[in-house]
């Protein structure tokens, strides 16, 4: 028998990841429900670095600045080893890069997202966890489960898993969960410090003992707050889960005992590069580190994202913004096709497109884990935009349209690069790309050539149009005027060109803008039917 949709998107999982689903889907004018097994927010700064890629994100979605406003500069790392320091790192990207490297606690950043969503009429409906669910050609059935105790069957066209690492969602897909977990078990703590370490560093202490291993960690990050850090260390031998007298100390946030205030401190004397008294703790836990990918991010109707689809160690900030950007990327295809903009084959592209960045960043951070993030790194700017998340691209991937223009130019597949120095005859301030982009929803058709008349009159197949022309162009030209090159120094127009946008900002298609009608029509197309 077949159901009535009640929504149109069923999310499991209210953190930051099932909150940017939920964003993105409504801000695109879909219904959608999110659950979440928890009665409130946990005021934990589990996950606390923000990549400057999800900084872009936000920013095209108009949440930015609620974030510039809550989030601390993350300005390098100091790095000591027996009680010397052996590095400065400093986190410096390419000027065209518009945010650098931020500090948020979660708590905050799911703060930021639920009151987004909560604009867009949709709230968290808290203290309801999702029992099971079943999948037909139609859509999905999902059974939900309150605290109250009050069960319901809900029909929806898709359901989308951001519940965790033990998401009930990919067992019941039954989805593989490959890989392990390391050994060590680590201390987490967010406390204050009263040292006067450089404003914006991040710490990295350790000692290595006689036989060249790591025996002694201690990693700080700061937090928002006066001295705040989020602390974690090796936990040492007396307080270990696997030790057999005592009270077994708590793994993750649930249960047992949970280390103090005085086994942070211990640390901190040991390794810290200054001397420094601890207070103000809101909470510890203990955790061993994770290192796992499904299989597939997907099957039918139903889809995992973030936790529920890779966990890996937490070195370089790599996994929530992970996370996000798999949201971003299937919450626009979701649109697409509930809209009845796009053929349903459509969906397999974020498995293909977003596995691919899950592998890679969980084989990464396992090596970085163990064997330093500076061996694996080819330069350092590399390894920056890298960390930054600014080089995760689809050239390869099924959406990729052939590609047009010299090599190493932005291509089909790849981030759209913002630009600053964009003019207009009315606007008495320069613009970069990302403001004229903000707030838009679907794809975005880009217009380049060095005088007005280049871009003509095109077919734009529906797509909001922005031509930008030359910096030689006369200033009062009606378009968007490259005044500083920038556009074409960061987007190597070969002539007038034309370039796609997706709404996840990386680029649909490149091509010569005498065939603009011929791209637009095709790639519309290619949209609709089978996935290559």
């Amino acid at each position: 028998m077949t159901h009535a949709h009640s929504t149109d998107v069923l999310i499991a999982g209210a953190g930051p990841v099932g909150l940017s689903a939920a964003a993105e889907l409504r801000r695109r004018g879909v219904s959608c429900r999110i659950v979440d097994r928890l009665p409130a927010r946990l005021p934990y700064a589990k996950a606390v670095g923000i990549q400057p890629r999800t900084m872009e994100i936000w920013d095209r979605m108009g949440l930015v600045r609620t974030v510039l406003e809550a989030a601390v500069p993350m300005r390098g790392q100091l790095i000591h080893v027996n009680g010397s320091e052996v590095a400065q790192i400093e986190l410096a990207l390419p000027r065209e890069v518009p945010y650098g490297f931020a500090a948020l606690p979660q708590y905050e950043t799911e703060r930021i997202l639920e009151e987004y969503v909560a604009g867009l009429d949709t709230r968290v409906e808290r203290g309801t966890r999702l029992l099971s669910f079943t999948q037909d050609a139609d859509g999905v059935t999902a059974l939900l489960s309150s605290d109250a105790g009050d069960d319901e069957e809900v029909r929806c066209r898709f359901l989308i898993g951001c519940d965790g690492a033990h998401s009930t969602v990919r067992k019941g897909l039954g989805l593989s969960f490959e890989g392990g977990a390391f050994a060590e078990e680590y201390m987490l703590a967010d406390v204050v410090a009263d040292w006067d370490l450089p404003h914006g560093y991040g710490v990295r202490a350790s000692h290595i003992g006689d036989g060249g291993s790591t025996d002694d960690l201690l990693v700080c990050i700061p937090l928002p707050g006066a001295g705040r850090y989020r602390m974690s260390m090796l936990v040492p031998p007396g307080l270990s889960a696997k030790t057999d007298g005592g009270a077994e100390v708590a793994h993750g946030l649930e249960g047992g005992r949970v280390p103090e205030l005085a086994d942070i401190q211990a640390v901190v004397d040991r390794l810290a590069p200054r001397s420094a008294t601890l207070s103000g703790m809101r909470w510890a836990s203990v955790f061993r580190i994770s290192h796992r990918i499904v299989d597939r991010y997907g099957e039918g109707r139903v889809f995992v994202a973030g936790d529920a689809a890779h966990i890996h160690p937490p070195t370089g900030a790599q996994g929530m913004n992970t996370g996000i950007q798999d949201a971003c990327n299937l919450a626009w295809k979701i649109a697409l096709v509930v809209h009845g903009e796009a053929g349903s084959a459509l969906l397999s592209s974020y498995d293909a497109e977003r596995r691919p960045v899950g592998e890679e960043v969980v084989g990464r951070t396992v090596r970085h884990a163990t064997r330093g993030i500076e061996n694996d790194a080819d330069d350092m700017e590399t390894l920056m935009l890298r960390e930054a998340q600014l080089l995760v691209g689809y050239r390869d991937g099924p959406l990729a349209t052939a590609p047009y223009g010299p090599h190493d130019a932005p291509q089909p597949g790849d981030r759209a690069p913002d630009c600053a120095g964009l003019t207009t005859p009315v606007a008495t301030y320069p613009l970069r790309l990302l403001d004229v982009l903000r707030g838009l929803t679907g794809h975005v058709l880009l217009l380049y050539g060095e005088k007005s008349a280049d871009a003509g009159v095109v077919d734009a197949g529906g797509l909001h149009t922005i031509t930008v022309v030359g910096r030689d162009a006369p200033p009062d030209t009606p378009a968007y005027r490259d005044a500083a090159g920038e556009f074409a120094r960061l987007y190597r127009p070969d002539g007038p060109t034309g370039f796609i946008v997706r709404p996840d900002g990386h680029l649909g298609a490149r091509f010569p803008l005498a065939g603009t009608s011929e791209a637009v029509s095709g790639y519309s197309a290619a949209l609709s039917g089978p996935v290559r």
